[in-house]
């Protein structure tokens, strides 16, 4: 059984950083694309950014471009450096896997692995 465990998301103001972490468990991880998504209260289900397992490649929505960047130390854990954050980027973060590789990772019907969420939170 997979899980997904997200934290490191809080109250910051804005200006300010956070550092969010997604932890995989599994004995088998089908993780190749991981991503953030995030849904503000009232709005969809919104693409942050997507890693692949090989090479790293990296996609970044443009709302989070310059300001966001998502990594993974292996194959399970993965990470998103938030920078110069905005009070618009309050939402609940979630954390997500999926088994292949894509070229377009802000799909979230692609991912089969959903994290809880974590809270962030950016006062003006």
């Amino acid at each position: 059984q997979v899980q997904l465990v997200e934290s490191g998301g809080g109250l910051v103001q804005a200006g300010g950083s956070l550092r969010l972490s997604c932890a995989a468990s599994g004995r088998t991880f089908p993780g190749n694309t991981m991503a953030w998504f995030r849904q503000a209260p009232g709005k969809e289900r919104e693409f942050i950014a997507a890693i692949w397992r090989t090479n790293s490649n990296t996609y970044y929505a443009d709302s989070v471009k310059g300001r966001f960047t998502i990594s993974r130390d292996n194959a399970k854990n993965v990470y998103l450096q938030m920078n110069s954050l905005k009070p618009e980027d309050t939402a609940v973060y979630y954390c997500a896997a999926a088994p292949g590789y894509y070229s377009d990772p802000w799909d979230p019907l692609l991912y089969s692995y959903w994290g809880q969420g974590t809270q962030v939170t950016v006062s003006s």
